[in-house]
């Protein structure tokens, strides 16, 4: 395949965009040396903001290539834009800001205090345990942003806010990541990875729980397992509340409500015109009733949307050189391919190309999708919903800022272990 300029420059832009991840910790650095502009420099360590950045110079790279063409700047650079679908990130700003709000976060909070309770183990671990469990599975009924947003919650409600080490905080965000993206495969909606596959392939839920979702959930439990019992004395030292502060202040009708407009965003997700009609009509009633709410994520919520759009734009220009690649692999190579794929972008995106190639075996399919969900935690881009735990629990971290090789360091152990489920079971 022969790319053309525009392609070629995307593909840049894209490795320019990866690098410039990595570069968050040396630009923070540089408010302190030149606080004149501090606002800046803080703008872009954002992680969130920086694809959207670099979209946006692909946009202004399109329109120039298209001066004195036919069709004109303007007719180039919407035409492009309008082929990208945007709903994703569109749902995920949705999602987000109904997911976290207060009625539902501590709706969530007591199933999974709850569901702790049942367990013979000490309740601070017992309740570690379970976020890392139990809503990862919940994921793929609610989704995975959804996931993402209140397991995100409430561990740092009832873990990070208390002071945890950097290890731990670590450790946990690596099996949050890499739990949520295999956790949402036990139907065919919730993940955005399969949901990219599931109409093209003709896979239902039953399919996914009868080929991958059940070596998931394996997984998710052996990872969440693990990292308790290896961090179990600094989990003791954590008091976790018998009850949610506030939880008794909220009625029962108005978390109901609420449950109303996340299920309606979930059952809409397809379809933007009416989910983002639902999140008007949830902002109106939070805006009459705000003593039932807490701060809304409204900016991080925004700074996710504008990564995803900025993923999606990039990626759009990525097939020249993904589809090929994907093509020449064995069912064996591909699902290891898949999975280191999916670290330098998003699995979705990955999936979506894999659907474009015709004659695929069924080893094939079941080997780029596992693939591409294994690899979903090793950075925050790998995975659509990674950017909204991220903009929840890295003000925790040293610099309020996460390390991405402290990312991909915590996330590799977790992920070993879903290779092991996938490839031996």
């Amino acid at each position: 395949m022969n790319p053309t300029t525009i392609q070629i420059i995307g593909s840049l832009l894209f490795a320019i965009a990866i690098l410039h991840t990595f570069s968050a910790g040396f630009l923070t650095r540089l408010v302190k040396r030149y606080p004149s502009h501090a606002g800046l420099w803080e703008l872009f360590a954002e992680v969130e903001f920086v694809f959207g950045f670099w979209a946006g110079v692909l946009i202004v790279f399109t329109a120039l290539a298209a001066i004195g063409t036919e069709k004109g700047s303007f007719h180039a650079v919407t035409e492009y834009l309008e082929s990208c679908s945007f709903i994703e990130p569109l749902f995920v700003l949705a999602i987000m800001i109904v997911a976290a709000s207060r009625p539902v976060l501590l709706f969530a909070s007591v199933i999974v205090r709850a569901a702790s309770r049942l367990l013979p183990m000490p309740r601070a671990i017992a309740f570690y345990f379970t976020i890392l469990t139990v809503v990862p599975v919940l994921s793929s009924f609610i989704t995975e942003p959804a996931a993402m947003t209140l397991a995100a919650m409430i561990l740092r409600d009832a873990y990070y806010r208390k002071g945890m080490s950097a290890r731990l905080m670590y450790a946990t965000i690596g099996v949050l990541f890499v739990n949520i993206s295999i956790g949402g495969t036990l139907t065919n909606f919730a993940a955005p990875p399969v949901l990219m596959v599931a109409k093209t392939w003709q896979w239902d839920s039953w399919f996914m729980l009868s080929h991958i979702g059940w070596r998931s959930t394996i997984a998710v439990f052996v990872n969440a397992l693990a990292v308790s019992l290896i961090f179990r004395k600094e989990l003791l030292q954590f008091e976790v509340e018998e009850r949610s502060d506030g939880h008794s202040d909220i009625p029962i009708p108005v978390t109901a409500l609420h449950l109303v407009f996340l299920s309606l965003i979930v059952l809409f997700a397809h379809h933007p015109h009416v989910f983002l009609c639902v999140l008007l009509a949830f902002l109106a009633f939070a805006h009459a009733y705000p003593r039932f709410q807490d701060h809304l994520i409204l900016r991080e919520s925004l700074m996710v949307s504008c990564f995803l759009a900025g993923l999606v734009t990039l990626g759009g220009q990525q097939s020249w050189w993904l589809q090929p690649l994907l093509s020449s692999m064995s069912s064996t190579t591909v699902y290891y391919g898949a999975m280191t794929l999916t670290a330098v972008t998003d699995n979705a995106a990955l999936t979506y190309l894999g659907s474009l190639v015709q004659g695929l075996s069924d080893e094939f399919k079941y080997a780029l999708v596992a693939g591409a969900v294994t690899g979903g935690g090793l950075t925050v881009i790998a995975n659509a919903p990674n950017p909204a735990g991220m903009s929840i629990l890295q003000g925790h971290f040293e610099g309020g800022k996460v390390n991405p090789l402290g990312l991909l360091a915590a996330a590799i152990p977790p992920t070993l272990v879903a290779i092991a489920v996938f490839r031996l079971l």
